[in-house]
């Protein structure tokens, strides 16, 4: 690109000041601070409702309060009986849309935002690197990854205790394990959701390396999510669906069986790293090699 750009070596700590700043500018964007705000008020309304639902003794959901079938939002039925529940409902109601928006947000608006501001420039004058800082903007978008499903998950969790009891809870199998047992299932089930948008991140990021306009990335990107959820509901498409990126999403249910059903799982946790590696390598050739004007 241009004479600006400086050749020098950039150290591990000045990288790691980078992320830092990264970060921290991130987190304190009232954007970013809103939209974490929305997703830890999804469980709070899911609790609500079902509390009120279920004020008169009634279930909530089909089936009473046993153990609802293999999808994540079956969960509803057994939030009831055990509040720790809301935390698996919780993350299933957000995960098709309101997760993967967010990240869309944040992962559209990295570098596409910087270039917008008239910041990206300056950015490359430091020792960083396009490399070095592209996988800076990755490692930030997935800090935000996790840290916006374990927003929902600490969420539900506090609505669920407030609002039903706890205790030992029944998977799907039907077996019965402790409560530590189901908070650590809980808390694999959020790092796996989080793992989840890893494929969403990237072709985010990627998107932002093609325009100088944040507003038309964040866009872009939530628009291409929306697409792929259409087509993998539509039934003439299923030898594409096993594909799409968000066709096995919910697949961390399984991790509520008793034993845990590892198939769906690892296909999901494969097909992420497919599209981190295909779209994480175009976003870098394209950054790499893409003028750099502001």
């Amino acid at each position: 690109m241009s004479q600006a750009e400086v050749a020098r070596p950039a150290s591990p700590l000045w990288t790691l000041g980078l992320l830092r700043s990264e970060l921290l500018t991130t987190f304190r964007r009232w954007r970013t601070l809103a939209l974490l705000a929305v997703l830890a008020a999804v469980p709070v309304l899911v609790g609500i409702a079902v509390k009120i639902e279920t004020s008169d003794g009634s279930s909530a959901g089909p089936g009473g309060g046993g153990g609802g079938g293999g999808g994540g939002p079956a969960f509803i039925a057994q939030i009831t009986n055990n509040g720790l529940f809301l935390v698996f409902t919780a993350l299933a109601a957000t995960l098709p849309f309101f997760l993967p928006m967010a990240i869309g947000v944040i992962a559209g608006d990295a570098i596409a935002g910087e270039a917008n501001a008239g910041t990206l420039r300056y950015l490359l004058v430091a020792p960083a690197g396009r490399t070095r800082l592209l996988l800076t903007k990755y490692a930030t978008v997935m800090a935000f990854c996790l840290v916006a499903t374990l927003v929902v998950a600490t969420s539900a969790l506090a609505v669920g205790a407030l609002l039903f009891p706890l205790g030992d809870l029944t998977t799907i199998s039907g077996t019965t394990i402790s409560f530590a047992d189901g908070l650590g299932r809980a808390l694999l089930i959020a790092l796996v959701v989080a793992a989840s948008l890893t494929g969403v991140a990237a072709l985010g990021l990627f998107v932002s390396t093609l325009t100088s306009s944040g507003i038309a990335a964040m866009a872009t990107t939530v628009g291409l999510l929306i697409t792929v959820q259409i087509l993998d509901q539509i039934p003439q498409l299923h030898a594409l669906q096993p594909y799409f990126f968000s066709h096995y999403w919910l697949s961390f249910a399984d991790l509520m069986r008793d034993p845990v059903y590892w198939d769906d799982l690892v296909k999901n946790l494969s097909l992420q790293a497919l599209y981190l590696a295909v779209f994480g390598s175009a976003a870098w050739a394209r950054f790499t090699t893409k003028d750099i004007t502001a």
